[in-house]
Formats: C-alpha cells, sequence, structure tokens
C-alpha cells in the first residue's frame, strides 16, 4: 500500500524550498514516503515531518543534516525540532510555517548538500 500524499504542491513554501534545493548541482526531487525529497545521489532535504516521539506534525518545514558544528546553537532554538525517525540519524528540522528566512534556509540545505553530494558535484557549486 503507497503512502498517501502529504504535501499540497500549490504550497508557497514548498515551491520556495523546491526552487533552493533544484538550484544546487545535480539534485533530483523524489516523492518518498508522501514527501517531496532532495537528492543528489543520497537525500539531503526533506520538505515536511512530524517530531520524534509525538504525533505533531509540520506540513511546512524542512528536514536537513545539520554541520556539526551547528547543531547545538540550532537545537537551542525554538523553531527547530528532531524529526521522527530521520532525527536517529542526526537531522534536524526547521519549521516554515511562520516568516521563514529564506537565507537562513538556503545556508541549511547547502550545508546539508555539501554533505553528502560526490566531490563533482561540490565542485560545481563551487565555481557558481
Amino acid at each position: 500500500m503507497p503512502h498517501p500524499i502529504m504535501f499540497d504542491d500549490a504550497d508557497p513554501c514548498l515551491l520556495r524550498v523546491r526552487e533552493i534545493a533544484l538550484a544546487l548541482p545535480e539534485t533530483t526531487e523524489v516523492v518518498a514516503h508522501g514527501r517531496p525529497t532532495f537528492r543528489c545521489g543520497k537525500m539531503f532535504g526533506n520538505y515536511g515531518g512530524s517530531v520524534k516521539g509525538s504525533k505533531a506534525r509540520h506540513d511546512q518545514s524542512v528536514l536537513f543534516i545539520p554541520d556539526a558544528s551547528e547543531r547545538p546553537a540550532l537545537e537551542s532554538d525554538s523553531r527547530f525540532f528532531t524529526p521522527a525517525y530521520l532525527g536517529a540519524y542526526g537531522w534536524l528540522g526547521l519549521r516554515l510555517d511562520e516568516d521563514p528566512d529564506w537565507d537562513e534556509v538556503a545556508e541549511l540545505l547547502d550545508a546539508s548538500f555539501r554533505q553528502i553530494a560526490p566531490k563533482r558535484a561540490i565542485a560545481q557549486l563551487d565555481v557558481r
């Protein structure tokens, strides 16, 4: 049985996340488990998620792999949460439902991308 779709393709937050993520080299979008995911071989971004250990859903959020040096600061910010499933692998989520800082979202996705992307894709990004 396939997962139900848990996003609206016309969601303005999704459109902006999609624009940011797909601007990164060799990135594709794949719907997995009912949500858009962004990949460069491996997944580096996910749109929407739920909070680990609860039934609270944040459908307007972006999940990412934080840079280890920034993780403590992000975890102390109430806009961020540990997502179910991916949180066990070091991922964090950022709620986007309250006036998001799109430059910050771009920086977080860039950092996440750099952790999983092949060297050739990172080189393309650095040339830009």
